[in-house]
């Protein structure tokens, strides 16, 4: 057998995927630009514990649990549809269940704080479960309303739940919170004890910096996996037609109960991270403007989309900290306290401003400004290869101009 191959005639377009318009190949993918930046912003993104101080650690692990919670909030406002106005509900539960079963009991305060003592890794995943398990009470009716009503129920969580936490001073501590047990993973604690790595002295921050990346990176991986398989396809068809996806087969009642717990196990997740990052948790901080700013991160950002959420959740939760960081230098902003125009007023004017102007000039939000829209190549009306002839038809004869069609005809 021959090893040489035929060549494709001059002007003859190449048989490749990019020139076809078909998917690209793997080592097309890894030579792309995109893929460069990946690597180097991961590669960033790892020795930054060694270079940035406690102030920027702490507001960067902030940004990684607004992202995780923005990207539950994703999945089921943004793909899906379903307006949720009690995020910050679900975030309580997860920060508040972590202190109550990893914490030990003991008075603060005037209040008899109750806690269980478990280990503290158990205590961070029996929280995400308790907040998954607060979103199944909760789901019957999410998986029944939709739009602004399911918004209205959902609102009544965060009435319900600062109820609760400003009055369950056993559980909650009351106005002044409770502290949060570090985390210990197999010996390892994530505390200020000082570990030493390569010169540079690691605290809490920078130990948690690296745990927040991992939770991070698993939750935007196992979104992405969902949003671009058979549930994802569901959910956006229950998000533009609910009744179309019902006649091709789709249980609509049954994905939207799915997600909302599905969604509070992510803000479970966010809130057991924001805990260990605070070192106290308070009541007041999960309330209603918390939730608003959740919206805000999945509008800016983009809808329905796992970067979108990240990227909202970082000009959101970031804003603030710059905005009080350089308080000093910055027009129009003061110190808090000092009775001008607050770091976090400011922050909360510019991303409304913000939501507005992707509203109306940017529909896909801030993760549409780094896509790359690539064209297809035009097909030449006319290609320089020279068409062939069809091949000849067996079944018909060939016409002989010198023999009479008819043989009665007079040549």
């Amino acid at each position: 057998m021959s090893d040489t191959t035929a060549e494709a005639p001059a002007g003859a377009p190449a048989a490749t995927a990019s020139a076809s318009g078909g998917p690209e190949s793997l080592t097309d993918r890894l030579r792309s630009p995109r893929t460069y930046a990946v690597l180097a912003g991961s590669l960033l993104l790892l020795v930054l514990p060694f270079y940035l101080d406690r102030f920027w650690l702490q507001a960067g692990l902030f940004a990684m649990a607004a992202a995780i919670g923005a990207i539950g909030l994703n999945m089921l406002t943004g793909a899906t549809g379903q307006l949720s106005m009690g995020h910050a509900f679900f975030l309580a539960v997860g920060a508040y269940g972590y202190c109550v079963l990893a914490g030990e009991s003991s008075t603060e305060n005037g209040h008899t704080l109750t806690g269980l003592g478990l280990p503290t890794w158990l205590a961070a995943i029996l929280a995400v479960l308790l907040a998954g398990a607060a979103g199944g009470v909760f789901s019957p009716i999410a998986g029944r309303l939709r739009g602004a009503y399911l918004g209205i129920a959902t609102l009544a969580l965060i009435f319900i739940g600062q109820h609760v936490l400003f009055n369950a001073g056993s559980l909650t501590g009351g106005y002044n919170g409770r502290p949060v047990p570090p985390l210990s993973v197999f010996g390892f604690t994530f505390d200020d004890s000082e570990l030493v790595v390569a010169a540079v002295p690691f605290g809490s921050s920078e130990k948690l910096w690296y745990a927040g990346l991992l939770a991070l990176l698993l939750s935007a991986l196992f979104a992405r996996g969902v949003l671009r398989g058979r549930p994802g396809r569901a959910m956006n068809a229950i998000r533009d037609h609910r009744i179309a996806a019902g006649v091709m087969g789709v249980p609509v009642a049954r994905y939207r109960a799915g997600v909302f717990v599905l969604s509070s196990m992510y803000a479970g997740l966010a809130g057991v991270l924001l805990a260990l990052v605070f070192q106290r948790t308070v009541p007041e901080y999960f309330g209603m403007i918390l939730s608003l700013e959740y919206l805000a991160m999945i509008v800016i950002g983009g809808l329905g989309s796992v970067a979108g959420a990240v990227i909202g959740a970082a000009f959101v939760s970031l804003l603030p900290q710059v905005f009080t960081h350089y308080s000093d230098s910055l027009p129009l902003v003061s110190a808090p306290g000092t009775g001008g125009l607050a770091p976090g007023e400011a922050s909360r004017y510019l991303y409304g401003a913000a939501v507005v102007a992707v509203v109306l000039f940017l529909p896909g939000g801030l993760a549409r400004l780094g896509l790359t829209r690539t064209k297809k190549p035009k097909t030449p009306r006319n290609p320089a290869v020279p068409r062939q002839s069809a091949a000849p038809n067996p079944s018909a004869a060939p016409k002989n101009p010198a023999t009479p069609n008819n043989p009665g005809e007079k040549s």
